[in-house]
């Protein structure tokens, strides 16, 4: 496969494809172009599908999750006490999505609580939700698909006995379903969005059957209590006797704490606002509420049956809960309904970790747009998608996977505090927000997201001390660590920023505002041996055209030298070589010396040219030990010095070089018969020549391309123009440059059709909205020729739409 770049006025060039891309364009499909970033967004329903999951999908648990803590202590009573803490739940589900209903409303861009918190806090504090949310997002996948493993389990539990992988079988079914949702994930966010919608959607309709098919039984014949299991159940405690002792109240605490993750994901909606298709702030609202609705009923219905019917949960995580209500409704295991059920629960607690796949890598991005993560987190990948935001989440939640064993249980108490954390930033900062712009009905807005952030803030505050002993310690330890981290992070990126912002600061670090007028430019070559790539660093150094240019090797080995020395003479180098003594071998103190003393001399400039040889990746790692990195490094901490690595493809240059000998014996052995290879030019020995030579066989100029299709009325392609007339052209921006002049300054732009291309310079501009890499532009004025082809100074312009 090629890279082509006609359309830009230059020939077709052939850039052979590295097995990396070939396989990543394999799995992932054709690369999609940044012109289609606008397509790819959500409709309500598949985003209710995609961004609902974590959300709905926790009813599948939460029931469970309270009943754990609360059969330990008080037995039966459990399933009666199961009532009012579902009612406190919902009343916490209720406050969350009108507090986030504000949210949207406000900040129809994605990022949700760490937006909120950064407008109305700060970027500092912000950092602080930040964290929350990474936290609760890795969490997420880790919880969702523990506890799909487990109903999937629940339905098979013959699988439980499987040889070697039966004891640790939710592990593996948990780390197969995080690496699907990563490979979906990484296609692009359209294809995640038609793979994650309709196991939402099956669900909540197959579980709102079970609840109405539940209760009509319930009404009409009555529901018996669910059947014993193998392996053992949570024990069962019998301190019934007064609700108000001290551990009844933890009990409930933690009950309630428990019951919190039902909560978790409601949020999701607001931190991927960015992927709704426009009106994006009603739809997210409509989509909350719709979400909210849905979570609600489900909880409460799982609630009732498990009062009614005694669902136990098991220590081994299966059968759950969900699964023997299901089976009391549905007759038995074998019903068909059953496994409907058992089905749409794995389904979706798989893709409830969607929802941190699309709203991680949207976070990261913000975060690291902000300064406070690493930058390389805001750029797409192959697929339009947060890639490496992507991958970077799929690698900690499989470690926090493998850690625990796949327990759900085991990882509730790493779960609420950071989402909730959370959902405090977001309603105070909602809070101060409407307090600040007090617009009409600010104080029953406000009164919504004061109550929800205290709502909220004691169930972190409750779930940092009833979890702490099992596993929250490590959340609270690590949460301050990772916004000093962040912070610190961004205090490296400010000063960096400062530097170049301060023009003090830019000349102590030795960075002048302009180029000084050196009187002696010095190029020093370093070199350790003779071959193709010593021989590309003396190309480059003798095209920099200094006043005195030598090679250097620094002496370590005597053999070593003369055999270089005698190298040296031998392909008649016309240039100088300096060998210098280095005897404690210290290279780069050799070469920071020679360098210092070489700008000792009054108005001199020393270029230290550095040859290093490329080869493939592994291979690399063992001939090499990249010395040229470390001489560069220290080299260019020297006043009016410089250093330049000249990389050189070792690999693909000898092949080439082969190639060519082999036409040349071919050749001359006068093999008429043979096909002979395309004719091809080059300045330049050694160096690779371009593929599709010009008419002229040998000039090395430009081929004329024809036009890809009529040219519009009044438009003259550019191939064709001609000097000192008006003219209008139509192209694409290739490449775009500012320059500075005497006293001003000159932003030049190259407009390329599939014909040529044009300079066109704006005088005394420095930018032009729009006009940037990538854009359709029509201009008019008057074409003048130079040496480099035509040009236009100051023409009129017209910015056209990308499908014109």
């Amino acid at each position: 496969m090629a890279d082509e770049t006609a359309g830009f006025g230059l020939p077709a060039t052939r850039l052979p494809e590295t097995f990396g891309y070939a396989l990543k364009r394999k799995l992932l499909g054709p690369p999609l172009v940044n012109e289609q970033l606008s397509e790819e967004r959500l409709s309500r329903p598949l985003a209710l599908g995609v961004l609902s999951c974590d959300g709905i999908s926790s009813a599948a648990y939460g029931t469970e999750e309270m009943l754990i803590e609360m059969v330990q202590v008080v037995g039966l009573a459990a399933f009666t006490l199961i009532l009012p803490m579902t009612l406190v739940v919902l009343a916490g589900i209720a406050l969350v999505v009108l507090s986030y209903r504000e949210v949207v409303s406000v900040y129809t861009r994605a990022g949700g609580s760490y937006v909120v918190a950064r407008e109305n806090f700060g970027p500092r504090v912000a950092q602080v939700a930040a964290v929350a949310l990474l936290i609760d997002y890795t969490v997420t996948v880790a919880v969702q698909t523990a506890a799909g493993s487990a109903a999937i389990v629940s339905a098979f539990p013959q699988l439980a006995n499987i040889p070697v992988i039966g004891p640790r079988i939710l592990v593996v079914i948990s780390v197969i379903a995080v690496l699907i949702m990563c490979y979906i994930n990484l296609r692009g966010i359209r294809e995640a969005g038609r793979a994650f919608a309709l196991p939402t959607y099956l669900f909540s309709v197959s579980v709102a059957a079970m609840i109405v098919v539940g209760l009509f039984r319930e009404a009409t014949t009555g529901l018996a209590h669910v059947g014993k299991y193998a392996g053992p159940t949570y024990p069962f405690g019998h301190n019934t006797e007064s609700l108000i002792s001290i551990g009844l109240i933890y009990m409930l605490a933690k009950a309630f704490a428990n019951g919190g993750s039902s909560l978790t994901g409601i949020e999701a909606v607001s931190n991927a606002v960015g992927a709704l298709r426009p009106p994006e702030g009603r739809n997210a609202r409509q989509i909350l509420v719709t979400q909210g609705s849905i979570v609600a009923f489900l909880i409460a219905g799982i609630s009732w049956l498990a009062h009614v019917t005694h669902a136990t949960p098991y220590l081994a995580g299966y059968p759950t809960v969900l699964a023997q209500e299901a089976n009391v409704v549905f007759g038995s295991s074998g019903h068909f309904m059953y496994f409907v059920v058992q089905a749409a629960t794995a389904l979706i607690l798989f893709t409830g970790g969607n929802t941190s796949f699309s709203g991680f890598p949207y976070l990261a991005s913000f975060v690291a747009a902000d300064s406070f993560l690493p930058r390389w987190l805001t750029k797409r990948g192959h697929r339009l998608a947060l890639s490496n935001g992507i991958i970077v989440l799929t690698v900690v939640s499989l470690a926090l996977l493998l850690a625990t064993g796949a327990v759900v249980n085991g990882l509730i108490p790493f779960y609420a505090i950071g989402v909730f954390t959370g959902f405090t930033m977001a309603g105070f900062g909602m809070a101060r927000y409407h307090k600040r712009v007090k617009e009409r009905g600010w104080r029953r807005r406000r009164a919504i997201n004061t109550i929800a952030a205290i709502y909220t803030a004691l169930v972190v505050l409750i779930f940092a001390v009833v979890k702490f002993t099992e596993g929250a310690w490590l959340i609270v330890i690590i949460f301050p660590v990772l916004v000093y981290l962040l912070i610190r992070l961004n205090r490296e990126y400010r000063l960096e920023a400062e530097i170049l912002e301060n023009i003090g600061d830019r000349r102590d670090a030795g960075i002048p505002l302009r180029q000084p007028n050196y009187r002696r430019r010095v190029v020093l070559i370093f070199v350790d041996e003779v071959d193709l790539a010593t021989f590309a660093a003396i190309r480059y150094a003798r095209g920099l055209r200094p006043t005195t240019m030598r090679a250097v090797h620094f002496v370590i080995d005597g053999a070593q030298a003369e055999k270089l020395r005698e190298q040296w003479v031998r392909y008649s180098q016309d240039i100088p070589l300096e060998m210098i003594d280095a005897p404690d071998r210290r290279l780069t103190r050799a070469s920071l010396e020679l360098v210092t003393r070489e700008t000792q001399t009054p108005s001199t400039q020393v270029t230290v040219v550095l040859p290093r040889r490329g080869y493939a990746p592994l291979l690399g790692r063992l001939l090499h030990d990249r010395t040229a990195d470390k001489i560069a490094s220290v080299v260019s901490q020297v006043p009016d010095s410089a250093a330049t690595i000249i990389p050189f493809d070792v690999e693909s240059r000898v092949h080439l070089l082969h190639a060519r000998n082999a036409a040349r014996l071919a050749a001359a052995d006068g093999a008429a018969d043979t096909v002979k290879p395309a004719t091809v030019t080059s300045t330049d020995k050694d160096q690779p020549a371009a593929t599709g030579a010009g008419p002229g066989g040998g000039t090395g100029a430009l081929p004329a391309l024809p036009l890809n299709g009529a040219a519009p009325n009044g438009v003259t392609a550019i191939g064709a123009l001609g000097a000192t007339r008006k003219a209008a052209v139509e192209g694409r921006v290739r490449a775009v440059e500012i320059r500075p002049v005497e006293n001003s300054c000159v932003f030049e732009a190259t407009i390329a059709d599939s014909t040529g291309a044009l300079t066109v310079m704006f005088y005394g501009r420095t930018h032009i909205p729009g006009l940037e890499p990538g854009a359709r532009i029509r201009l008019s004025g008057k074409v003048s020729m130079r040496a480099g082809g035509p040009a236009m100074i100051n023409p009129a312009y017209e910015l056209l739409a990308k499908d014109e």
